[in-house]
C-alpha cells in the first residue's frame, strides 16, 4: 500500500518528548471513580450561552448564574436568584437544590424573560420575575414532561400520561388529546417512543410537538405503539428481580403507526385545574370531559400506514401549514410535504432519492430578508455530498449555494438583513470542521475560521456575533468570541492546561492510505514516546466503522485520546483509520456498502493493514482491534471473517443484524424479507465456527439499544462450535458504560487484556 502523505499537524511544545515531560500516564489518572485524583487533562473549559437579547451571554461564574456582555465581559447577575432559590425553598426544595437549580444555565424562561417554568418533584411550577412569587401550576401524582412555553408566552405546555396539555399562568388547564395511553400498547400524543428518538430525531430528544409561531397551534406525532413487539430487560441486581419492558420493532418488525395531529388550542373548554374539581363517583364531570374537536389530522392516506416513517416536523412563518417530512420504512425516498391547518390536506413540495437509502437532513430553514421573501433553504444530498440549495416559496429551486467534494455538516442561520448564509462544513479539511458563509445570491463561498483543527460556531440572533469553540489533537477547548466577519473580538477562554506538560506524549500524525480501488482514507497514528525505527512494534487499532460516523479528526479527543496516548507509552502502536463508509466524505462513501453491511468494510481496514505491513517498524504478528456498538460489531465480524488480528475486544456488538432496530439497520439493508441473503452472509453470530484468535466480548447488561440478547445468542454459538473467547458483563449498564467504579474497571481489564494478548 503506497503511502500518500503524512502531515505532522501539531508539536506539543517542541516536540513528543521534551524534558520535564516523564509522567507516565495510569488508569486512574483518567479514569480514576475518584474525582480528586482524576487529572484534569481537558482543563477548565467554559460553557456560555447566547442570551435572548443577542449582547450578552449566560455563564456560570463561582455558581451564580451571569449576564456577561459579550464585548467588554462585564458580569453581573443574570436576575436575582437569590430570590428563586428562596421561592423555592418556601414550598419544600432543599436549599442546596434550590440554588443550584436557581442558578441554571439551562433555567426555561419565556421570550421576554419575565417568567420562569420549573419541573420539580414532577409538577410544574412559575416564577414571575416581576413580583418575585411562585405559583404551582398542576398538583397530581402523574409526571409532567417536556414542558414549553408558547412562543407568546401566554401558556405553557406539556405531555402529562402520554396526552398533550397546556396551562396558563392561572392554573387553568387544557387538555388537547385524550387517547394517550401508557401500558402494553401505549399511545404516544407529542411525545416520542424509543426508535423515533434514536433513529429520527436524535438521542436526547422525547418531545414530539412543536409550537405554531402565532402560539395558536401545536403539530404534534401521535405514536401508536400497539403493533410493535415488546422487548424485556432483567436487573438482576436487585433481590427482587425488577423487569423493563419497552416497545422495540427489530429489523422487520411492525414500526409505530403515526399521524401528525394539528390541536388548536382556542377550541378546546377550559379545564380547571383536576386537584380543585368537585367529583361525581370518583369521575370528573362529563361536562369537562367532552372537550370538543380541538385536534384533527393530517391526512396522509396517500402513504401506507404500516409503511410510514415520519422524520421531521416543523411551521410555515405564517403558521398557517405544517411542513413534514414522510419516508417509506426502507427509506429509499423522502417526501417534504406542506399541509394546511385549515383542511389538514397536504400536497407534495419536493422528493429525495438516491442510489440507496436516503439520510435525513434538516428542516427547511426560512428566509426573512426583503429580497428573498418567502425563500427558504434546503440540504440535500442527491448528488452524494450534502450542500445547500435555495428554493422559492413555490418549491422551485432558485439555485445551489455551495457544491463541491465537501459538504455541509451545521447550518447556523441566515442573516436577514446582510443576506449572509453561515454554516459549518469540511471544505478545507475532511477531518476538521470550520465555519463558512455564502450569500443567498450565490458566489464563492467564505471560510471564517483561520487555522488548523475543528472549530464550531453559536451565533447571536443579531448574526453580529459568533463564540467559537476551537481544539485539535493536541489543545484542549479554547473559546472566543469573533465577528460575523471572522476578526477576533477577544479570547473568552483560552484554557491553558498545565497539567500537560508534567507527561510524555507522543504527537499524533495524520496521513492518508489509499485503498485498492483508489479510495483514500484518513488515518492516524501514535507512535510510542521513545520511538525508534530500527525495533519492531504491536499495533493496537481503534474502529467504529459505521455509515458516515468518521473515528478521525483533528480536534481534542478527550479521556479515549488519553488512554490512547497510555497505550503509546507501553509500547503500542495506536492506530486509527476510517474506512470509506465510515469516513464523512459525502453519502456517496455509504451508497456501496448497501444491502451489504461489514463487507466493504472489512476489505477497507484490510487495505489498511496492508499499509501498516509495508512499515519496517511494524510487528505485524502482533495487530489488536477495538471498537464498540458499530465498532464492537465490526471487531467481531474482523475476528470471524479474517486472520490478520492476533485479538479483539468488541463492546455493545450486534451480532446479527435482525437483532437490531427497524428504521437504523433497514436504512442500510433493507429488510429480512427483503434482503435475506444479505442479513445472511454478515451474520456474526452465523460465523461463530469461525473465530480466529483472542476475542473479549463486552457488554452492559441493561443495554436498551443494543440489546444483550446479541452477545448471549454469538456465546451460544461460540460455546456449540467449541470456541474459546472472553466475556466481560456490566450490570446495571446501558449502551455506554457510564458509572465510574465500572468505567475504571473496564479500561483497567482492556488495557490488562491487551498487554497479555499483544
Amino acid at each position: 500500500m503506497k503511502k500518500l502523505q503524512f502531515v505532522l499537524i501539531a508539536f506539543f511544545l517542541l516536540s513528543s518528548v521534551v524534558l520535564g515531560q516523564d509522567k507516565l500516564l495510569t488508569i486512574d489518572d483518567i479514569f480514576s471513580p475518584d474525582p480528586a485524583r482524576r487529572v484534569r487533562f481537558a482543563g477548565a473549559p467554559v460553557s456560555v450561552q447566547w442570551a435572548a437579547d443577542g449582547a450578552s451571554f449566560k455563564q456560570v461564574i463561582g455558581g451564580k448564574l451571569m449576564r456577561v456582555d459579550a464585548i467588554t465581559s462585564q458580569a453581573v447577575p443574570y436576575f436575582d436568584s437569590d430570590s428563586l432559590s428562596a421561592a423555592l425553598q418556601r414550598v419544600g426544595v432543599k436549599a442546596a437544590d434550590a440554588t443550584a437549580l436557581a442558578n441554571s444555565p439551562f433555567l426555561q424562561f419565556n421570550a421576554d424573560e419575565t417568567a420562569i417554568i420549573i419541573n420539580n418533584s414532577s409538577d410544574l411550577w412559575l416564577y414571575e420575575l416581576a413580583t418575585r412569587s411562585i405559583k404551582r401550576l398542576t398538583n397530581n401524582r402523574d409526571e409532567e414532561k417536556e414542558q414549553d412555553f408558547s412562543p407568546d408566552g401566554k401558556l405553557i405546555s406539556f405531555v402529562r400520561g402520554n396526552n398533550l396539555f397546556v396551562v396558563d399562568a392561572k392554573g387553568s388547564e387544557k387538555q388537547l388529546t385524550r387517547d394517550g395511553k401508557e401500558g402494553d400498547k401505549p399511545i404516544y400524543n407529542g411525545y416520542l417512543d424509543w426508535v423515533y428518538e434514536e433513529e429520527l430525531y436524535g438521542r436526547g430528544q422525547k418531545r414530539g410537538y412543536w409550537w405554531s409561531p402565532d402560539s395558536r397551534y401545536i403539530a404534534f406525532l401521535r405514536l401508536d405503539e400497539s403493533p410493535v413487539p415488546k422487548f424485556t430487560l432483567v436487573n438482576d441486581i436487585p433481590t427482587d428481580q425488577t423487569l423493563e419492558v419497552s416497545s422495540y420493532p427489530q429489523a422487520g418488525d411492525p414500526n409505530p403507526l403515526v399521524k401528525v395531529g394539528i390541536a388548536d388550542v382556542g377550541k378546546t373548554p377550559v379545564l380547571p385545574n383536576a386537584a380543585r374539581i368537585p367529583k361525581i363517583g370518583g369521575r370528573l364531570p362529563s361536562s369537562l370531559v367532552r372537550l370538543g374537536d380541538a385536534v384533527k389530522y393530517v391526512d396522509t392516506a396517500t402513504y401506507k400506514p404500516d409503511d410510514l416513517l415520519i422524520a421531521r416536523v416543523a411551521w410555515s412563518p405564517d403558521s398557517k401549514n405544517v411542513l413534514f417530512q414522510a419516508l417509506n420504512r426502507e427509506q429509499t425516498f423522502l417526501d417534504l410535504n406542506s399541509a394546511s391547518v385549515a383542511t389538514g390536506k397536504f400536497s407534495k413540495i419536493l422528493t429525495e432519492t438516491t442510489p440507496a437509502s436516503v439520510e435525513v437532513n434538516d428542516n427547511p430553514v426560512f428566509v426573512d430578508t426583503a429580497a428573498a421573501n418567502g425563500m427558504w433553504l434546503w440540504e440535500s444530498s442527491r448528488n452524494g455530498w450534502k450542500h445547500l440549495y435555495l428554493y422559492d416559496g413555490e418549491g422551485n429551486l432558485v439555485r445551489q449555494l455551495t457544491s463541491g467534494k465537501w459538504e455541509v455538516r451545521t447550518v447556523y442561520g441566515v442573516d436577514k438583513n446582510s443576506g449572509w448564509v453561515y454554516f459549518s462544513g469540511t471544505r478545507d479539511s475532511h477531518i476538521a470542521e470550520n465555519i463558512y458563509r455564502v450569500q443567498l445570491t450565490g458566489g464563492e463561498v467564505q471560510r471564517l475560521s483561520k487555522g488548523d483543527g475543528w472549530h464550531a460556531a453559536a451565533f447571536n440572533k443579531g448574526f453580529t456575533h459568533y463564540v467559537s469553540n476551537w481544539s485539535n489533537v493536541v489543545t484542549p477547548t479554547q473559546t472566543r468570541l469573533f465577528r460575523a466577519d471572522g476578526s477576533l473580538e477577544r479570547v473568552i477562554n483560552e484554557n491553558r492546561t498545565a497539567t500537560l506538560q508534567d507527561y510524555r506524549y507522543s504527537t499524533p500524525e495524520f496521513l492518508n492510505v489509499k485503498t485498492r480501488d483508489g479510495f483514500e482514507m484518513e488515518a492516524m497514528m501514535i507512535k510510542p514516546p521513545n520511538f525508534d525505527p530500527s525495533k519492531k512494534y504491536p499495533v493496537f487499532q481503534f474502529t467504529y466503522a459505521g455509515p458516515h460516523a468518521p473515528s478521525v479528526a483533528n480536534r481534542w479527543g478527550g479521556n479515549r485520546g488519553m488512554w490512547f496516548q497510555m497505550l503509546a507509552q507501553k509500547g503500542y502502536i495506536v492506530w486509527v483509520c476510517d474506512n470509506r463508509s465510515a469516513s464523512g466524505k459525502g453519502q456517496e462513501s455509504v451508497w456501496p456498502i448497501y444491502k451489504r453491511m461489514y463487507e466493504l468494510e472489512l476489505r477497507d481496514i484490510e487495505d489498511g493493514l496492508n499499509y501498516l505491513r509495508s512499515l519496517p517498524y511494524v510487528d505485524d504478528s502482533r495487530i489488536g482491534l477495538h471498537g464498540w456498538s458499530y465498532g464492537g460489531s465490526m471487531t467481531a465480524y474482523v475476528m470471524t471473517r479474517s486472520k490478520s488480528f492476533k485479538m479483539g475486544i468488541a463492546g455493545g456488538l450486534v451480532t446479527d443484524w435482525r437483532l437490531y432496530d427497524s428504521i437504523y439497520t433497514e436504512r442500510y439493508m433493507q429488510t429480512p424479507q427483503n434482503n435475506r441473503a444479505g442479513y445472511d452472509k454478515n451474520s456474526i453470530t452465523g460465523a461463530a465456527k469461525d473465530l480466529h484468535g483472542r476475542l473479549m466480548i463486552i457488554h452492559g447488561m441493561m443495554d436498551d439499544n443494543v440489546h444483550m440478547q446479541n452477545t448471549t445468542q454469538f456465546v451460544y454459538e461460540l460455546q456449540k462450535a467449541g470456541k474459546q473467547f472472553d466475556l466481560m458483563l456490566y450490570p446495571t449498564q446501558r449502551h455506554g458504560v457510564t458509572e465510574p467504579r465500572q468505567v475504571h474497571h473496564m479500561y483497567s481489564m482492556m488495557t490488562d487484556y491487551i498487554v497479555k494478548n499483544l
